[in-house]
């Protein structure tokens, strides 16, 4: 599924200005006021912009990712990172790099996730995530800010970055929830991809149709707040909103070990793909593969290259009836 060898990718971007150190383990069962024994842990340098980078990678793509470390969790997350040779510029920052937890429940096959809120963030440091990026925007490409705001850290940061990136000719993705969501889509971005639940905090509505789906999404396209709009919903599939129309694709049937990063691999397939040249439809496509493909693998382990391959096909064959 590459492009082809004389076709020219356009340059990928991805900030993350609270990313996290992920660690993953089992327990037989999630009770209190017990010490609850684990199995093996493992450890992955997660976030939604490092997540949404390291997939591109995986796919074929090179992308440079903008993050902030600090503290001994912020060394061994830069080590991670080094270990995927994933190319970066880091902000170095006095505060310690959060870490999130995902626990699988055994017994029951249930999930638990912790997502811890994150180092405060200097206005100094901060600032030299926005200097960082308008330097590293790529005039045509793309530019992905996703990921929740530590504290400090304004609310209209991602609205300053769509900033920068309007100035390079850049298209800006992002996907965030909250003030710092609809900071981004008062300035007017190329892409979000919200769940069916932030999009309705966002119109301060319940979303519990199918049709109030597709009335949101496109209510952002129609106001000029987002080009497109892709709209997840887990084992319902997703939603595509444009100018052009709306496109939805459900799900291909597989079996779902863990949830973690598959919207950033989502996120990571789209935009790499329209990089590539590739359509809209396709894209989309690849995004279905890619966040479906994730949720196969164990704890917080993203999507593999030749699994998303394999499911853009299936796809492909179930839209053409083949």
């Amino acid at each position: 599924m590459d492009a082809s060898p004389s076709a020219q990718v356009l340059p990928i971007l991805t900030v993350t200005v609270n990313p996290a150190l992920d660690i993953s383990t089992t327990t037989e069962l999630v009770k209190s006021g017990h010490k609850l024994r684990c199995g093996p842990s493992r450890l992955d340098p997660g976030g939604g912009g490092i997540n949404v980078a390291r997939v591109v990678q995986r796919l074929g793509g090179r992308p440079l990712a903008v993050y902030t470390a600090g503290g001994p969790t912020g060394e061994a997350y830069r080590r991670l990172i080094e270990a995927e040779r994933l190319p970066t510029l880091v902000v170095p920052i006095q505060g310690s790099t959060r870490q999130d937890f995902t626990v699988d429940e055994a017994s029951t096959g249930k999930q638990f996730r912790f997502v811890l809120q994150g180092p405060e963030l200097s206005e100094s440091e901060w600032r030299l995530c926005l200097t960082l990026v308008a330097d590293s925007i790529q005039p045509g490409g793309y530019v992905v800010a996703s990921g929740s705001l530590p504290p400090g850290v304004p609310d209209d940061f991602y609205a300053e970055v769509a900033r920068l990136a309007r100035e390079q000719n850049a298209r800006c993705v992002v996907d965030a929830s909250g003030p710092a969501l609809a900071a981004a889509l008062a300035e007017g971005v190329f892409l979000i991809k919200p769940s069916r639940r932030e999009l309705g905090l966002h119109f301060g509505t319940t979303l519990d149709s199918e049709q109030s789906e597709l009335d949101a999404a496109m209510a952002l396209v129609a106001d000029g707040s987002a080009e497109h709009v892709a709209l997840t919903l887990g084992g319902r599939g997703a939603v595509l909103a444009s100018r052009e129309g709306t496109l939805r694709l459900a799900v291909p049937q597989v079996e779902v070990r863990s949830t973690v990063g598959a919207g950033d691999s989502f996120l990571a397939a789209f935009v790499l793909r329209l990089a590539q040249g590739r359509s809209l439809a396709e894209a989309f496509r690849s995004a279905v593969a890619a966040g479906s493909a994730t949720v196969t693998t164990q704890a917080t382990e993203l999507c593999h290259r030749d699994d998303v391959e394999r499911l853009e096909a299936e796809l492909a064959a179930q839209e053409f009836g083949v």
